[in-house]
């Protein structure tokens, strides 16, 4: 499968820019699946400590009428997270849009779960809990995991794909500069516990409040591709035979027996600042 993961900002003038040129890109590379980051093009808002609902409605509009737009990549599969309400909840959910077959629309698939709440994050106040469970879903060929940003930390999960044989562990994320190299051996160890390609796309501003740096990493935990302001797209093929030789292979099979048949028990992790 033919995978393509970015940076893109949130600023109006730079996203319009950026998202011609993803759409350039995504058309020459003929890409199959994008991932787009976390709550991609919309403002914001939860650098706020204080929920303002005018706010909220802003940014719902926004992300609807940027996915009215995906068709513009001409790709079969897109994923990636936006601001959707349900039941009187706000939540942060990730959703598929498929076009194999034809348009079939938004999939959602599942709401984030685990969140930080400190200075300059206070996801807490603007999003309730989604999710707990962290199941397998299919796009096209791929069978595919997701863990939204901090959820990267619910390292248990990762063992649980491993024995639901997931090919892909798909991270859209909205993390800040300095923290980078944090993130990177982060998405490393879910490629090489889970035996999935580990892919992350993030959001990027100026003040570095997100600084970009989307990757694919191999099942064995090599980095294949990292995104830059220079390149801030990567395409790359990745063989999904090689995750599901990896399943097999150590570290994964020593821990087989104690591995869940499925992540839906709710997992601890450790989540540092973003």
């Amino acid at each position: 499968m033919r995978v393509t993961v970015c940076e893109l900002p949130h600023e109006p003038e730079a996203l319009a820019a950026a998202w011609a040129a993803l759409c350039e890109h995504t058309r020459a590379h003929r890409s199959e699946l994008v991932l787009l980051p976390e709550l991609a093009m919309v403002e914001p808002v939860w650098e706020s400590d204080r929920f303002d609902s005018a706010r909220w409605s802003a940014i719902e509009a926004l992300s609807d009428e940027w996915l009215r737009r995906l068709p513009e990549l001409q790709v079969e599969h897109v994923v990636g997270t936006r601001p959707w309400c349900s039941g009187g909840r706000r939540l942060n959910q990730a959703w598929l849009r498929s076009y194999t077959g034809g348009d079939v629309g938004i999939h959602p698939l599942r709401s984030k779960y685990f969140m930080p709440e400190e200075p300059g994050t206070w996801e807490a106040t603007w999003f309730d809990r989604g999710d707990p469970e962290f199941p397998a879903f299919h796009a096209g060929p791929a069978s595919f995991g997701v863990n939204v940003c901090s959820e990267l930390w619910a390292l248990e999960t990762y063992g649980a794909y491993a024995a639901l044989g997931v090919d892909l562990l798909l991270s859209p994320r909205a993390t800040a500069l300095e923290t980078t190299e944090t993130w990177l051996a982060l998405g490393t160890v879910a490629a090489v516990r889970s035996g999935a390609f580990s892919l992350s796309s993030n959001r990027v501003d100026p003040s570095g409040a997100c600084g970009g740096g989307g990757w694919i990493i191999d099942p064995s935990g090599a980095l294949l591709a990292f995104t830059s302001a220079a390149e801030p797209f990567a395409t790359l093929d990745v063989d999904l035979r090689k995750a599901e030789k990896a399943q097999t292979s150590y570290p994964r099979y020593v821990f087989a027996d104690s591995d869940a048949p499925a992540p839906s028990r709710e997992p601890t992790p450790v989540v540092p600042a973003r």
